[in-house]
């Protein structure tokens, strides 16, 4: 028996769109999910940015005061893509309020934050996901199952790369995330954290690492109105940088791997260059996001000179089945935000964790939150 539950969706720039297009396409994907979405509410402290979005998505409601969402009885469940530093309150208080909540990583500037977060929708009895999308794609599936039944033998190392150049023109908006105290610690929460959440999906727990940053573009032009996305600011008055735009990363897990996670936001000439390749002892798979249906696989008892295959993502691979019938169809990014919709919904129907969860969140921020002191101090950090 299907029923309708009410959604809101709590900040409506790029990221909250996505997660709007990617309730509306669940019925068509996943028909069989028992929760319905309904589009109750949507609220954006940006004048009339709300109001534009109910009058495109089909909101019954719309509203520049979040807290107006979290007083709704009839919104059951919350996507909340504010902002980073706005993570901790708002996410808290719609818990307190009684509504699960799918929230975008890295679910606040720190690791205490994550755990608020997290503890009150403990507290509360209620569900959530986080926005790891990249553990979703249908080849990352695979390649986990690959590396769980052996196929690579004892993994060795890992690499995990993150480069975009999103930040790398000097006239990028100095935006919020630019920012200490709005935009935490810049590249590690909004890169790396996808890099920490593959390594534990991938590999297990990351026992400790040491880590190095550095900030290479410092100043950059104040914007002079709302910013959504990675804007261009020209003219405007100079402000300085205060969170990284580089970091890398030597991980040592506990099963006894070794790893190499590298993230930048400054990186000219990369488009989403995400990825990573692991290494075993008989073995070795790779993973490319910009050709994200496909796994280059190398296995055997050859060791030296082994071939390397491509393997495609097809039904069967996680949740590949429900966008197309055969392998190597493309998918794309907003697939990967509606499975995860779906996993989130799912958790709440059956009342069982799907996906992602804040306790994920809270594990990743812990290792961002030691990339910086290591990288502060100059010395390996234990997580364990």
């Amino acid at each position: 028996m299907v029923s309708t539950f009410g959604i809101a969706v709590v900040g409506f720039g790029w990221m909250g769109r996505v997660h709007t297009q990617a309730y509306t396409r669940l019925p068509h994907h996943f028909p069989r999910l028992s929760l319905r979405p309904e589009l109750v509410a949507v609220a954006d402290e940006v004048p009339g940015r709300a109001e534009e979005a109910a009058g495109q998505y089909g909101f019954a409601s719309a509203t520049r005061d979040w807290r107006e969402v979290a007083a709704d009885p009839r919104v059951r469940a919350v996507s909340v893509t504010a902002p980073n530093f706005l993570h901790r309150e708002i996410g808290v208080a719609l818990a307190e309020a009684g509504k699960h909540l799918w929230i975008e990583k890295p679910v606040g500037l720190t690791a205490g934050d994550a755990r608020a977060v997290a503890g009150a929708l403990d507290t509360a009895g209620l569900h959530g996901a986080v926005g790891f999308n990249y553990r979703n794609a249908p080849a990352v599936e695979a390649a986990r199952e690959l590396v769980a039944a052996g196929e690579m033998g004892a993994v060795t190392h890992v690499r995990i790369r993150l480069l975009s150049d999103y930040a790398a023109h000097p006239e990028g908006a100095l935006s919020w995330r630019f920012e200490r105290e709005r935009g935490g610690s810049g590249v590690l929460g909004d890169l790396a954290s996808h890099g920490v959440d593959l390594a534990r999906h991938l590999l297990g727990e990351i026992a400790a690492l040491t880590a190095d940053t550095a900030v290479f573009v410092p100043r950059r032009p104040r914007p002079t109105g709302a910013t959504a996305g990675h804007t261009r600011a020209t003219g405007g008055e100079s402000g300085a940088v205060e969170n990284d735009d580089y970091v890398s990363c030597l991980l040592r897990f506990t099963s006894g791997a070794r790893g190499v996670l590298e993230a930048s936001r400054v990186s000219a000439g990369e488009q989403n260059n995400y990825g990573f390749e692991i290494h075993g002892t008989t073995g070795a798979v790779f993973w490319d996001f910009r050709r994200m249906g496909e796994l280059r696989v190398s296995r055997g008892g050859d060791y030296q000179d082994q071939p390397v295959s491509t393997l495609y993502a097809g039904p069967g691979h996680g949740e590949y089945g429900a966008f197309q019938p055969g392998a190597a169809t493309s998918m794309g990014y907003d697939d990967l935000k509606v499975i995860e919709a779906y996993r989130f919904l799912r958790s709440v129907a059956e009342d069982t964790p799907y996906g992602a969860t804040p306790a994920d969140a809270v594990a990743s921020a812990v290792a961002l939150d030691a990339m910086a002191r290591s990288a502060e101090r100059g010395t390996w950090v234990s997580l364990v």
